[in-house]
Parts: C-alpha cells; sequence; structure tokens
C-alpha cells in the first residue's frame, strides 16, 4: 500500500540558505531527528525561527523537547541559533530534537506520550474559504490527544481572536477540555509582529476530557 501524503499548506521554502545554514542542514540536522528511544517530553508544533523551543530547553533542561516545523528556512535559523561558531551545538540545547516536516507524520505513528505540546501562532487562514487550512481542527485536536501522557496538557496561543473563538467551539467536538487560561505572554518573532493588531495574545489550556 502507497504511503498516502499530506498535504502542509503553509510555504516549505523560502529565501536561499546562507551556506553555513547549508552545511547546518546537512550535517547537524540529521543528528537531530527525535529518536523513540529518547522518550521525548515536550512538543512544540510550527516552532518558526524556534524562539521558543530554546526558552524550553533552558526551563527543562533534563527533558527531550522536539521541534516540529516543515518550513526549511525557520529549520536553518534555529539551527544557526543552536550551534557555535564552529557549528557544534550548544551545551544548552543538547535536549532540542527537530523534526522538519509536517508534525502530523509523528502524531500518526502515536509513537510518543507529550507531558506538554506547544502551539503558538498557528496561521489563523482568516478567509472563509481557507477554513478547512487551519490547523487546529477537532480531528487534529483529537490526534494531540491520543499523543498525550495522562496529565498532559496542550497550550495554545494565537493573537487572532476570531481563530480563537473557533478553536474553542472544535475543542467541544473533541477528546478534550479547556482547563484554564493564562496571560503569559510568550515572546516569539510572530508575537511581536502581531499580524492581527490585536491588544493581546490569547491563550487556552487543554487537557483530556
Amino acid at each position: 500500500m502507497e504511503k498516502q501524503e499530506i498535504r502542509t499548506f503553509g510555504r516549505r521554502h523560502g529565501k536561499k540558505l546562507s551556506m553555513r545554514k547549508s552545511l547546518l542542514m546537512e550535517n547537524i540536522l540529521p543528528t537531530l531527528y527525535p529518536t523513540e528511544s529518547e522518550k521525548p517530553d515536550i512538543l512544540e508544533i510550527g516552532f518558526g525561527a524556534g524562539e521558543h523551543v530554546r526558552e524550553l530547553a533552558n526551563i527543562n533542561p533534563n527533558k527531550i523537547i522536539i521541534g516540529a516545523e516543515p518550513f526549511e528556512n525557520g529549520v536553518a535559523a534555529m539551527l544557526s541559533a543552536i550551534c557555535d561558531q564552529d557549528n557544534n551545538i550548544k551545551p544548552e540545547y543538547k535536549n532540542i530534537r527537530i523534526f522538519p516536516d509536517d508534525v502530523r507524520l509523528i502524531l500518526n505513528e502515536n509513537k510518543f506520550k507529550f507531558s506538554e505540546i506547544w502551539v503558538l501562532h498557528p496561521d489563523p487562514w482568516p478567509k472563509a474559504r481557507h477554513e478547512k487550512r487551519r490547523l487546529l481542527s477537532a480531528e487534529f485536536l483529537n490526534s494531540l490527544g491520543t499523543n498525550m501522557a495522562p496529565d498532559g496538557k496542550i497550550i495554545i496561543g494565537t493573537d487572532h481572536w476570531e481563530y480563537y473563538d473557533w478553536i474553542l467551539n472544535q475543542v467541544k467536538d473533541s477528546n478534550l477540555t479547556v482547563s484554564d487560561s493564562t496571560q503569559e505572554t510568550i515572546e516569539t518573532r510572530y508575537q511581536k509582529k502581531n499580524m492581527a493588531q490585536t491588544t493581546e495574545t490569547k491563550y487556552m489550556i487543554l487537557t483530556k476530557k
């Protein structure tokens, strides 16, 4: 049976990579693929340039953190940030793993049970005709729930308030429930841009029903 291709609506490639970033993609990235034997504990989906993944690595030095990002330039930016001038991984980032593809390929295998899953500033696809492209559908939330530890949690943040309300409606049809919200400001490059021009980022915390 042929493997079903997963359609990812976001960009895969951007501007041409520098020589250093190209070398990191070729030589360092393959060493950072997540493995089942390491029992990764935290997952961030769509990490952008990796600012928050690096923060998670710093505050959880004894846990393996997976960052999943299909956009090549974002992966390259992360690699550049976690490696020193000699292209060795800095000690404080030894617990980071990178999956440079659609996270559903990991979730469909159901190999890991995460205590935390982070989704910060997913593309809101605000046009009505693009609504089906939104990541955080009830189906996707169910998949996240299946890959959570029994006491795990999902932290979602978006500055697009209509999308926030849409996600809440999706949660009602999922195996998850809203357990809390937080006013914490999580600094990422996307958050600083505030593309939706709202006054704050809204967050929700989901747990299993």
